[in-house]
């Protein structure tokens, strides 16, 4: 074997560039955050080819010092962190001090800057094997340049790896976007071969935010998705978050960010998934703009080179947070908060809630659909049967004319009489009221911006199934003893584990009990789950545990369970509704969280504006 010697500098850096520098948008990532910690308020960036022939990026940041230049290009020089503490709550996107030696080792790179209050800029690049830094005079405003040209001219192995200048330039914008979305307050201008690709301003109000995400990731999704602000226990999130019909193929418009750094974890993602679980149709990814505040000292960052990867202290925690925080966010969407104005505004018509839904005067019988109606367990799934309701409730009534002409070309069952003309002062639902069934499978509903088409047999599921988990957390699950108990093996890690977390199966109507080192035994399961495979089942919650810390594994065969209950006990098809049972559901629906979807992710109902059905009946033109 050789003799060990040291390796030169730039071999050394570009050693290091294989980890920092994969293509043109890892180039473009690190002159950006390094931009961004320099407090610039506006970014310029020019690209070649994408980023292959030439990468430009220049501030109005703080600048660099004359004396520091040499070191800018140095490895593991950097003004960011000074010691271990600094390490340990990192506050800036840069701090490993390796980005500019390892591009200027595999490019050739030119940084100009001039610091605040200096009466000159200065310019530097590095040269020859040793890299040794050369420093001459510039012409430059307050702020920095970086100027990278043919990049991996000195590795062509690497360059032959990179892939067409189509596809590279979309990752370029993509890491460019990235970034732009964790600033609102700075502005971005992207060009490409010469051709401005966007100028994004800094966003300084909530709407500019809103414009900059619209531009971003595209009108559909700020109109489609729902802001939210939550803090609790010293974690802050906010942002937007996609509806669950707004979902995706792909999990291509996701944008997690920590503390203004953009990450992607599995424990995020463990915990969105769950969130949206009940919500999202099989197979589809939800889309979301999401920031997560916290102190820099319970969460490292220092964990990957490329820094896309965090760690918590408290995983388990922040897990939770995240998780209630946007299950809660899912679960109060109304349809009164669905229903947009033709202008894209707010809701027209706020959310019914049970007293207003149900004034005491009214003598309205909530019956099978009453919002704070208790259900046992051990009783049959809710059947629809609302032939006791008053037609002539205000709340049912839909306004005169709407209903007669059409019930019995629909199918919708017969009509009272007597039902009263609707107050101009009335507040019109939502959901409006119903005229008319469809083929016994919709319902069509006027409300104030159109027609509402409903599914029925989606709706009075997503119904039927909240009010049995309702009902389940009320009275709690209801275990059953194994005549023989079931022993599994399994690792210490995992009997540890199931020791730590006994309580917890416990109240999940499982008992475990530990029968050696690597040992245990299941003496009970929740009763809706004595079908199951309990040893694949408490193999795969250990599993969870061990790896995020907590686990839905049971709660999720469970609600599969209740939502197969749900399935057959609403509503079928071809059934023949009276306009009073129509509009009891729409209320109902106005009223249950997560109406807007069936069990399956399906949605429930679609909103057609009288603007849209000009537009299809080509009136006004």
């Amino acid at each position: 074997m050789s003799r060990i010697q040291l390796l030169s500098p730039r071999l050394a850096n570009q050693i290091a560039a294989g980890e920092v520098v994969e293509r043109p948008a890892s180039v473009i990532k690190e002159l950006l955050e390094n931009s961004l910690d320099a407090g610039a308020t506006r970014v310029d960036i020019d690209v070649e080819q994408a980023g292959v022939k030439l990468l430009r990026v220049r501030d109005d940041g703080s600048g660099i010092e004359q004396d520091d230049l040499p070191l800018a290009l140095s490895r593991h020089a950097t003004s960011k962190i000074r010691d271990l503490d600094d390490l340990e709550k990192v506050a800036t996107l840069g701090f490993r001090g390796e980005a500019l030696a390892s591009v200027s080792s595999v490019s050739r790179l030119t940084l100009t800057s001039c610091p605040a209050g200096a009466d000159q800029a200065w310019q530097v690049e590095t040269e020859g094997r040793d890299m040794a830094p050369n420093i001459r005079p510039a012409a430059h405003p307050q702020g920095t340049t970086v100027e990278v040209r043919d990049l991996f001219f000195n590795t062509p192995a690497r360059r032959k790896f990179l892939r067409t200048e189509k596809t590279e330039f979309s990752h370029l914008e993509e890491v460019v976007k990235r970034l732009a979305l964790s600033r609102f307050d700075v502005g971005f201008n992207l060009r490409h071969n010469g051709r401005p690709v966007f100028s994004l301003p800094p966003a300084r109000t909530e709407q500019e935010a809103r414009r900059r995400v619209a531009t971003v990731c595209g009108p559909a999704f700020v109109e489609q998705s729902r802001f939210i602000d939550h803090e609790r226990s010293g974690l802050r999130l906010w942002g937007w978050v996609g509806l669950p019909t707004f979902s995706r193929s792909q999990a291509d418009l996701q944008y997690f960010f920590v503390n203004g750094r953009m990450i992607r974890d599995k424990l995020v993602v463990h915990a969105v998934r769950q969130a949206y679980r009940d919500v999202l149709f099989n197979g589809r990814h939800p889309t979301f703009v999401l920031f997560m505040e916290l102190d820099p000292a319970v969460v490292d960052v220092n964990v990957h080179p490329t820094k896309h990867e965090v760690r918590f202290r408290d995983g388990r925690m922040v897990h939770d947070f995240l998780f209630s925080t946007l299950y809660r966010a899912l679960a109060d969407q109304r349809p009164g908060d669905q229903v947009d104005g033709e202008d894209g505004e707010a809701a027209v018509a706020p959310a019914l809630n049970p007293v207003q839904a149900q004034p005491a005067a009214s003598g309205i019988d909530a019956g099978v659909f009453s919002g704070q109606q208790r259900m046992a367990l051990n009783e049959p799934p809710a059947r629809w049967d609302a032939g006791d309701r008053s037609p002539h409730s205000p709340l049912q009534a839909p306004p005169a004319g709407t209903g007669a002409a059409y019930a019995g070309l629909y199918g919708a069952g017969p009509v009272s009489a007597g039902l009263p003309e609707a107050s101009k002062d009335d507040e019109i639902p939502p959901l409006g009221y119903a005229v008319a069934q469809l083929h016994g499978v919709y319902i069509l509903s006027e409300n104030a911006l159109g027609l509402v088409v409903v599914d029925m047999h989606a709706a009075h599921e997503r119904i039927t199934y909240e009010r049995l988990k309702l009902a389940m957390d009320q009275e709690g699950l209801r275990s059953q003893p194994l005549l023989v108990p079931e022993t599994l093996s399994v690792s210490q890690r995992e009997a540890d584990c199931a020791d730590e977390h006994a309580e917890w199966f416990t109240r999940l109507g499982m008992s475990l009990q530990r029968m050696g080192p690597e040992s245990l035994a299941i003496r009970e399961i929740p009763a809706l789950l004595r079908q199951a495979d309990a040893e694949q089942l408490v193999r795969d919650v250990l599993s969870d545990l061990l790896e995020y810390g907590t686990s839905d594994r049971i709660q999720a065969h469970l609600n599969e369970l209740l939502a197969t209950m749900a399935c057959h006990g609403s509503v079928r098809a071809n059934r023949r509704l009276t306009l009073a049972e129509m509009n009891g559901l729409l209320r109902d629906m106005e009223q249950t969280e997560r109406s807007g979807q069936c069990n399956h992710g399906r949605p429930t109902w679609t909103q057609l504006s009288m603007a849209e059905l000009d537009k299809l009946f080509l009136r006004g033109r």
